[in-house]
C-alpha cells in the first residue's frame, strides 16, 4: 500500500484482443521466414522496453530493464523457435512457449513466480506486433483517473503520468510488488490485493485510501470529497517541510533517498533528502553479457557521489540472483531461488566480482572526494559480515550489512562486532520472517511490514545498534510509510531511506510527533498480535 486518498473514475488496462491462434502447421519452406518474423517482433518489443527504461529513472528504469531482458531471454525464445521449426505459426509458438515457462515459474514459486505477470505481458506485446495490432497497455485518460487491474506489469506502470493516473488498485500483488514500489516513486496512492475489484467497471467513481488500504466503489460524494480534502491538507504540510529530519522535540533522524543511478540521485537532490541510504548498484550489471570494467563501474558510482557531494551515500553491493540473474555470474539452476545463491552469496562463487566492485567504489570515492559507506545484502552470519568488512576496509571503505534474514537480526550484536552500521531491508525481512512470498496476493497480509513479528526483529537490531553505539537504518519500503516511520523511530532506528517521492511526507509526520510519542507507539505496536492491530495501536498512540 502507498498512502494517500483519491476520488476519481476508474480506467482499465487495454488488453490484447482475442487473436485467433492458427491450428494447422506452416509449410516447411515458409518456416525460416516465420522464424525471422518472430525474431523481429521479439526484438522490437525488447527495444521499446529498453527505450522506456532509458527515459525512466529509479525503480521504473530498473524493472523496465529487467522486463526487456526477459523479452530476449534465450530460454523462452528458443522454445518458440523450436516450435516454429516444427511447423507452428509464430503466434501459436509464442503462446505455447510462454505457457510452458509460466507453468515452470509458477511451480518454482517465490520471486520467480513474480515474473509470470511480466512474461504474459511480453507475450501479449509480441503477439500484437506479429498481428499488426496496437501495443496493449494503459490508456491515456482525459481527466484524473484511478487505474484498476487484475495485475500490472512493469511496462504498464513505469510510464504513468501521475497528473492523470492519480491512483492504482490491483487484485493481485503484495505490498512490496513492482506496482506498489513504482506507485510510491510516482507519489500516487496505491492498494493491492483488493478483493472484488474485477466487479468495478471502467468509469465507476471510487474512493481509494492508500493509508487504510481500501477502495470503495460509488461512495457518498460529499464524504469522499471530505476525505480527499483532509489528505490534501496533509500533503500541503508535507510539501512545506524542508528538513532536516527530526521529531517535534528535536530528536534527529536522517531522512535519506533510495536511488540506483545518477539521474535518480540528481532528481533526489530536488527533495529535502539528506543523503542516499540505499544506492542499488544492480542496474549497471543487468542486461550485460559481460561484467562492466572497474572504470565503467566507477563512472556510474561517481555520478551518485557527485550528486550528493558532501553528504552521506550508502552503496549496496550487488543484490543479484533470484529474480535478477547476472548472465556472467554463472548462476546455478535452483529449485527455490529466493532461498538460494543471491546477494553476498554470489561473491562466494565469484570472489573477483565483489573485489572489483569494491575497487570501483573506492576509485569513485577518490575521483569525487566523497567517500561512501558500503553494505552487503543477504548477510546471515557474523562470519559473513566479518569477511565482507575485511574486504571493504582493504579498499578504504566503511563497512556495514543489510539485515534481511531473521538470523542476522537475532545475532545483530555479534555482527556489529565486525561492521560499523546496519541497514534493515524490511521487504525481504518480512518475506523470510513470515515464510511468505512477498509477491503473493494470497499472502499479502503476512508480508505487511506492520506484522508485529517483523517489527520485533527491527527493534532487536536497533537495540543492538544502540548498545554498540552504531547507527541502524531502515531502507525497505516500510520507511516510506509516514505512520510506520514514526514507529520505527520509536524502536530506535536512526535513519530512514525511501523513494524520493515519500521523503516530504515522512519528514513532515516526524516533525509533528515527539520521540516519546514514537516510543509509546512502538511499545503499543509490539504488544499487538496482528498487522491490523499494530496499525490501529500506532494511530491511537500518535493521534
Amino acid at each position: 500500500m502507498v498512502p494517500g486518498v483519491q476520488y476519481a473514475p476508474v480506467i482499465r488496462v487495454s488488453r490484447l484482443p482475442e487473436v485467433e491462434v492458427p491450428v494447422g502447421d506452416i509449410a516447411e519452406a515458409d518456416r525460416p521466414a516465420e522464424a525471422g518474423r518472430f525474431a523481429a517482433a521479439a526484438t522490437e518489443v525488447a527495444t521499446r522496453l529498453r527505450d522506456r527504461a532509458a527515459h525512466a529513472t529509479g525503480a521504473a528504469s530498473e524493472v523496465l530493464a529487467a522486463t526487456a531482458t526477459l523479452a530476449q531471454d534465450r530460454a523462452w525464445l528458443g522454445a518458440a523457435d523450436k516450435r516454429i521449426a516444427a511447423g507452428a505459426p509464430a503466434v501459436r509458438a509464442v503462446t505455447e512457449a510462454v505457457d510452458q515457462f509460466v507453468e515452470l515459474f509458477t511451480q518454482l514459486g517465490g520471486l520467480m513466480a513474480e515474473r509470470v505477470t511480466d512474461l504474459r505481458d511480453i507475450r501479449d506485446r509480441v503477439i500484437a506486433e506479429l498481428s499488426g495490432l496496437p501495443e496493449p497497455g494503459v490508456p491515456l485518460p482525459d481527466i484524473p483517473s484511478i487505474l484498476c487491474a487484475e495485475d500490472l506489469a512493469p511496462a504498464d506502470t513505469a510510464g504513468l503520468d501521475p497528473q492523470l493516473v492519480v491512483g492504482l488498485a490491483t487484485t493481485l500483488g503484495g505490498p512490496t510488488s513492482h506496482t506498489a514500489i513504482i506507485a510510491r516513486q510516482l507519489g500516487i496512492p496505491c492498494v493491492v490485493a483488493v478483493s472484488g475489484l474485477d466487479a468495478v467497471g471502467a468509469g465507476a467513481m471510487v474512493l481509494l485510501d492508500g493509508t487504510a488500504g481500501t477502495l470503495t466503489a460509488d461512495p457518498d460524494a460529499s464524504e469522499a470529497a471530505a476525505a480527499v480534502a483532509a489528505a490534501q491538507r496533509e500533503a500541503l504540510a508535507a510539501r512545506e517541510w524542508a528538513g532536516p529530519g527530526a521529531t517535534a522535540d528535536g530528536h534527529t533522524v536522517a531522512i535519506l533517498a533510495n536511488v540506483q543511478d545518477g539521474a535518480a540521485a540528481r532528481a533526489a537532490r530536488d527533495t529535502p533528502a539528506e543523503g542516499v541510504g540505499l544506492f542499488r548498484t544492480e542496474l549497471c550489471f543487468l542486461n550485460r553479457d559481460t561484467e562492466p570494467t572497474v572504470d565503467e563501474q566507477a563512472n556510474i558510482y561517481g555520478e551518485v557521489l557527485e550528486a550528493f557531494a558532501g553528504h552521506k551515500v550508502v552503496v549496496r553491493t550487488l543484490d543479484a540472483g533470484s529474480d535478477k540473474p547476472l548472465k556472467f555470474a554463472g548462476h546455478p539452476e535452483e529449485a527455490n531461488p529466493a532461498l538460494g545463491v543471491r546477494g553476498i552469496r554470489i561473491a562466494e562463487r565469484n570472489p573477483g566480482l565483489l573485489d572489483r566492485q569494491l575497487e570501483s567504489v573506492g576509485a569513485a570515492a577518490e575521483r569525487t572526494g566523497n567517500r561512501p559507506w558500503v553494505m552487503a545484502p543477504m548477510i546471515a552470519t557474523a562470519a559473513e559480515a566479518k569477511s565482507f568488512a575485511t574486504k571493504a576496509r582493504s579498499f578504504g571503505l566503511t563497512p556495514g550489512v543489510m539485515i534481511e534474514v531473521p538470523a542476522a537480526a537475532l545475532l545483530a550484536d555479534k555482527i556489529l562486532e565486525h561492521v560499523e552500521f546496519l541497514s534493515i531491508g524490511t521487504n525481504d525481512l518480512a518475506q523470510y520472517t513470515m515464510a511468505a512470498d512477498r509477491m503473493s496476493a494470497d499472502l499479502a497480509a503476512l508480508t505487511d511490514p506492520w506484522q508485529p513479528a517483523v517489527l520485533a526483529l527491527v527493534g532487536m537490531a536497533a537495540r543492538a545498534g544502540a548498545a554498540a553505539g552504531k547507527p541502524v537504518g531502515v531502507c525497505g519500503e516500510a520507511a516510506a510509510d509516514p505512520l510506520l516511520a514514526a514507529v520505527l523511530v520509536g524502536l530506535g532506528v536512526t535513519s530512514l531511506s525511501m523513494a524520493p517521492a515519500a521523503i516530504a511526507a515522512v519528514g513532515a509526520k516526524l516533525a509533528q510527533v515527539t520521540l516519546q510519542q514514537c516510543r509509546a507507539a512502538a511499545e503499543a505496536v509490539l504488544d499487538t498480535a496482528t498487522a491490523a492491530e499494530a496499525r490501529e495501536a500506532a494511530l491511537a498512540a500518535l493521534a
